[in-house]
C-alpha cells in the first residue's frame, strides 16, 4: 500500500494505470475500418447490372459472366443490385477479346494443354454518367477499365471447354468487385 495515498485514491489510482493503455489503443484505432461494407462507397446502395455486350457468337459468355458479377456484388458488398436502370449507379461491361491458344501439344501433335485469355472491358457510372471510380492504379490491367483473366484446360485431366471458360468467368467478376472496392 502505498503510504502517501489514502486506500481509495490508491485504489482510482491503479483503475486509471490500468485502463490508461486500453484508451491508447483503442484510441490509435478509431482511423481504421472493419467488415466488408466498409470496403464499398457508402453513398451507393444499388447498382444495375445490364447483360454484358459482347459479339454474336459470344453472347452466351456475356450471359454468364453478367451472372457471375452479380452474384459476387451481393456476396461480397453491400450493393444490391437491382433490375432497373434507375439504380444508384450501373456497371456496364463488354467482351472485348476472347482469345485460346495452344500451350503444349502430344507428340502426334495433338493438344494437350490450351491458355485461355478473356479481356473485359467495364464502366461503372452512377446516375448522371459520371465515372464513380477510376481504375488507374489497377496492377494487373493493361489498359484502364480493362480485366483480363487466364485459365488452362487439360482435356486429358478431364478439362472441358465449359469449365475453363466458367474458370475464366468466376476470376473476371472477381476481379471486377474488387475494382469496385473504395481505395485505401
Amino acid at each position: 500500500m502505498n503510504r502517501f495515498l489514502s486506500p481509495s485514491a490508491s485504489i482510482a489510482v491503479s483503475i486509471a494505470v490500468s485502463i490508461a493503455p486500453l484508451a491508447v489503443v483503442l484510441g490509435g484505432c478509431m482511423g481504421y475500418r472493419v467488415g466488408t461494407k466498409t470496403l464499398f462507397s457508402q453513398d451507393i446502395e444499388t447498382v444495375y447490372v445490364p447483360i454484358f455486350k459482347a459479339e454474336a457468337g459470344r453472347q452466351h459468355m456475356a450471359e454468364r459472366l453478367s451472372e457471375a458479377v452479380i452474384k459476387r456484388i451481393e456476396a461480397k458488398s453491400h450493393y444490391k443490385v437491382v433490375a432497373r436502370p434507375n439504380a444508384d449507379s450501373t456497371l456496364e461491361g463488354e467482351i472485348i477479346t476472347e482469345k485460346t491458344s495452344i500451350a503444349l501439344t502430344s507428340p502426334t501433335n495433338d493438344p494437350r494443354q490450351k491458355a485461355l485469355r478473356l479481356y473485359v472491358q467495364i464502366r461503372w457510372v452512377d446516375r448522371r454518367q459520371r465515372e464513380i471510380r477510376q481504375f488507374d492504379d489497377i496492377p494487373w490491367r493493361d489498359d484502364v477499365g480493362t480485366v483480363i483473366a487466364e485459365t488452362n484446360m487439360i482435356p486429358e485431366f478431364g478439362h472441358s471447354q465449359v469449365t475453363a471458360e466458367q474458370t475464366l468467368i468466376n476470376d473476371i467478376a472477381d476481379k471486377i468487385v474488387g475494382m469496385m472496392e473504395v481505395p485505401w
